[in-house]
């Protein structure tokens, strides 16, 4: 029977059924900044809705957001981060507080280390994190309501001392985040949330895998040590008058010890195909994690039930932080 299932599946991918309930995604992307040797990550998202869907309606892409689809989604995302880190920085030593310390006060901190405070020491860690989201849209006598609950779990392992003794692997925390709000016009979502992240690495999966690794790094830095945030987004997707062409448009604010700001819009050319641009800026000082992110995507449906897609970022740092470019490719199958 299974197999009956699965043939059902896989024939309708390729003879263009438009009607489908479940969805599994794939990504796999590359981060390259002037401080690492190259870092990779890759996760694998399944989602399932609660009715079957059309892509009749409009932009293949947004066809569950069309259809104001309740959905539950699972998702894993592993990262590998090497690269040479300045010791000194790491731990927050100026200039001034290197010339400060001691013979025997750099040596205590040398051997627990493992390492020379003026030398840049090889990181090398691994982070795993995984999660569940549900959301649903509940029709009302005014509006649509809409609520999402989602809940990750990150783990870091250090692979060699370094990292582990200066605080950059073996550690792991949990994120909790909810979200109420309302479909105000056609096609237009108004939503207000709480995240609440128990450990700093802690990581949203599903924003990871469908947003990317810098943006999601943007967002943990922006909460930070305060571990409570407040969120609000809206979106809106809509047909161009006079063409076969649509626009989408998302804006949202995070505000936990600092504020992180996001917009995007995307132009669909076709129901297939779509092209869209994103910009991302935090108000925080980091020297680490970069203040701002441009961002370009691209997906086409090769079929109504498989689609391919790209993404690029550039990420800019200041404040000591380095410039970091980050690609991504996914793929989508829908039945």
């Amino acid at each position: 029977m299974k197999k009956i299932t699965l043939s059902i599946a896989l024939l309708s991918a390729m003879t263009g059924a438009q009607a489908y309930q479940n969805e599994i995604q794939g990504v796999v992307g590359y981060y390259d900044a002037e401080l690492n040797d190259g870092n990779y990550n890759a996760g694998v998202q399944g989602t399932h809705y609660f009715k079957q869907l059309e892509t009749s309606k409009g932009r293949w892409a947004e066809a569950a957001f069309l259809n104001q689809a309740s959905n539950i989604s699972v998702g894993y995302s592993f990262g590998q981060l090497t690269g040479d880190i300045d010791v000194a920085q790491q731990l927050g030593l100026s200039q001034a507080d290197l010339n400060s310390l001691t013979s025997a006060q750099r040596t205590t901190i040398a051997e627990t280390l493992g390492t020379d405070l003026n030398l840049q020491a090889e990181a090398d860690t691994q982070q795993h994190t995984f999660g569940i989201k549900g959301e649903t849209y509940i029709p009302t006598n005014i509006v649509p309501v809409y609520a999402s609950a989602s809940y990750s779990h990150s783990f870091t392992d250090a692979k060699n001392d370094f990292s582990a003794k200066s605080g950059l692997g073996d550690d792991s925390g949990d994120r909790f985040a909810l979200e109420l709000g309302a479909v105000v016009a056609p096609n237009f979502l108004v939503a207000v949330g709480y995240t609440s992240v128990a450990a700093t690495q802690s990581l949203d999966t599903f924003n990871l895998l469908n947003n990317g690794l810098m943006l999601s790094a943007m967002e943990a830095r922006t909460i930070s040590e305060d571990q409570d945030a407040i969120t609000a987004r809206t979106k809106y997707v809509g047909a161009i008058d006079g063409t076969d062409m649509s626009v989408g448009f998302e804006a949202g604010i995070t505000y936990g010890e600092e504020s992180l700001y996001q917009f995007k819009t995307d132009l669909y050319v076709t129901p297939k195909l779509g092209f869209g641009v994103s910009y991302t800026e935090g108000s925080y000082e980091s020297a680490s994690v970069p203040t701002s992110a441009l961002g370009l995507n691209t997906s086409y449906f090769v079929t109504p039930a498989i689609s391919l897609g790209a993404n690029y970022v550039y990420a800019n740092g200041e404040y000591g932080a380095k410039d970091a470019q980050l690609g991504s490719l996914n793929a989508k199958f829908r039945f």
